[in-house]
C-alpha cells in the first residue's frame, strides 16, 4: 500500500477511537481536524434548531473555520478521512478541511461513526467539493472492528 493519512473530525471522541485504530491497521499517519472554535455540548444538540450544528447542517455552503492551516498532502497517495454522520452527512467542518486540501489526483476513502445514519450520502457529497479525487464509498465504523478486520479491508481497497 502507498503512503496514507488518517484525517478526522471528531466531536465527542467516538470518530477518534475508530480514527486510531484504522491509522495503526493501515501504518498511516494521523491528522486531526479541528475547528477553529471548538464545539460544546450545546453546540452538538441536534434537538435544538438553534444550536451551532444545526444551523452549519442546515445551510450547505457553511465552512467553519479550521483551527490551523490544512496540512500539505504531497506526500500522500490515499486520504482516509472520518467524521461523525450529522443529518446523514458530513459535517460542514469536514466540507472546509476537503476544500482546504489539494486533493487532485489523490483516493479519498471515507469513514464514518454513527448512532443509526449510513454513510452513503455523506460519501457521495463528498466528490462534490473534491471532483479531481477517486472517492471511495467508505465504511461504518460502529462495530469497533479488529485491527485484522481493518487491514482485510484496507487491503481489499486496492489502495
Amino acid at each position: 500500500m502507498n503512503k496514507s493519512l488518517v484525517a478526522y473530525f471528531s466531536a465527542t471522541g467516538t470518530t477518534e477511537r475508530a480514527a486510531k485504530s484504522l491509522a495503526k491497521a493501515a501504518g498511516a499517519d494521523l491528522y486531526r481536524i479541528t475547528p477553529a472554535q471548538p464545539y460544546s455540548s450545546r453546540d452538538l444538540n441536534w434537538n435544538n434548531s438553534s444550536s451551532r450544528s444545526s444551523v452549519e447542517m442546515g445551510d450547505d455552503s457553511s465552512r467553519p473555520a479550521l483551527a490551523q492551516a490544512a496540512p500539505d498532502l504531497s506526500s500522500y497517495d490515499a486520504v482516509f478521512v472520518g467524521f461523525p454522520i450529522w443529518w446523514y452527512m458530513e459535517p460542514r467542518i469536514v466540507d472546509t478541511f476537503l476544500e482546504a486540501c489539494d486533493l487532485g489526483e489523490k483516493t479519498v476513502v471515507p469513514f464514518a461513526t454513527s448512532g443509526s445514519s449510513g454513510i452513503s450520502r455523506a460519501a457521495s457529497r463528498m466528490r462534490g467539493p473534491v471532483p479531481q479525487a477517486r472517492v471511495l464509498d467508505g465504511r461504518m465504523m460502529n462495530d469497533r472492528p479488529s485491527t485484522s478486520e481493518l487491514e482485510a479491508w484496507i487491503q481489499g481497497l486496492g489502495l
